[in-house]
């Protein structure tokens, strides 16, 4: 589907941001998950005097991912969650913001959509912000640099689920245009605190692990399958500056560039001082993505965002972070 000119212009109507309070007050969702995780540790870091509460009921994420986490915490399931029963009535709550991380990757699409459906609910009445995590699973199979505009064409029932939550929050910032709602649709992420995923984690960490091990790292036929890789603390970066968006909208978090899986091992070698050719094989998957790229003119107007890692400053600073040295 396409959001058309009218679509946008009426997602990104918006009254000027409220102030934060001078010790503001946020929940991250799917906290202990990968990125929420990096997102909740630094927050507690630039905000301390934050009051921060992680909901998650760890079937996406680990309790390891929040060492030195000195907030809240709420073991629930999204999709059954009483936000009343937790935080009372929303206006007493004093939230600044809410960070929707959660997401479930392998199961319905009830799960993700109803989650979403009852934190806006929740929310709806004090208009309180909600940054949320949207995907560049949405655009399916393309060929050139992706914009938000851009139809949907999802693959599977975890981007489906997102093209359904994009729809819900276009629909309920269209509704009140004093809500600031931020979708962001992370492309690549990789970097510390994703290797309790596996194998859903990234590329660079499962490649990263064969070349530790003395074995060639393997890749599908012939390499030369491209991806916008993103440094976790870019994505993380992003989701703060969201916190002063001044109009509601979706928007791509990439580097803005394409980088082959041959470039990757490249890089990856560099790295880590060694010398593996890939070993390639057939892909198996029929629907798979060979390609994403994310158009962040977008980001950059609206958040401010500019992405200072690229595929070698980031790879190099996840090895320090997973092997030391």
């Amino acid at each position: 589907m396409r959001f058309t000119a009218q679509d946008l212009s009426v997602f990104r109507q918006g009254s000027p941001s409220r102030k934060l309070h001078s010790s503001p007050n946020f929940v991250i969702t799917g906290g202990a998950g990968f990125i929420g995780s990096n997102l909740t540790l630094a927050l507690q870091e630039k905000f301390s005097d934050a009051h921060l509460t992680v909901i998650d009921d760890f079937r996406s994420g680990n309790f390891e991912n929040l060492t030195g986490y000195r907030g809240d915490f709420v073991a629930e399931n999204l999709a059954t969650f009483d936000w009343r029963e937790k935080f009372g009535d929303p206006s007493a709550a004093g939230l600044d913001a809410i960070f929707h991380l959660a997401s479930i990757t392998d199961t319905t699409v009830h799960d993700n959509v109803e989650s979403f459906r009852r934190l806006l609910n929740f929310a709806r009445p004090t208009k309180t912000r909600i940054i949320y995590a949207s995907s560049a699973a949405t655009y399916g199979a393309v060929t050139h640099a992706s914009v938000e505009s851009n139809d949907a064409a999802p693959a599977n029932v975890y981007a489906f689920s997102k093209v359904i939550m994009d729809n819900i929050a276009r629909r309920a910032a269209a509704e009140s245009p004093d809500w600031i709602i931020v979708g962001l649709r992370y492309f690549n992420v990789y970097g510390p605190r994703e290797a309790h995923k596996g194998v859903p984690a990234s590329m660079v960490y499962h490649l990263a692990q064969q070349m530790k091990a003395g074995k060639r790292p393997r890749i599908f036929k012939h390499g030369e399958q491209k991806r916008d890789f993103v440094y976790v603390k870019d994505a993380v970066e992003a989701s703060i500056r969201a916190l002063d968006a001044k109009t509601s909208g979706i928007y791509n978090l990439g580097t803005g560039k394409a980088r082959s899986f041959n470039e990757l091992i490249d890089v990856l070698n560099k790295c880590l001082a060694t010398n593996f050719q890939p070993e390639y094989f057939d892909n198996p998957y029929a629907h798979y993505q060979n390609f994403t790229q994310a158009d962040v003119t977008s980001a950059r107007s609206a958040l401010g965002y500019e992405p200072r890692f690229s595929l070698e400053d980031g790879v190099r600073h996840y090895m320090q972070w997973l092997y030391g040295g």
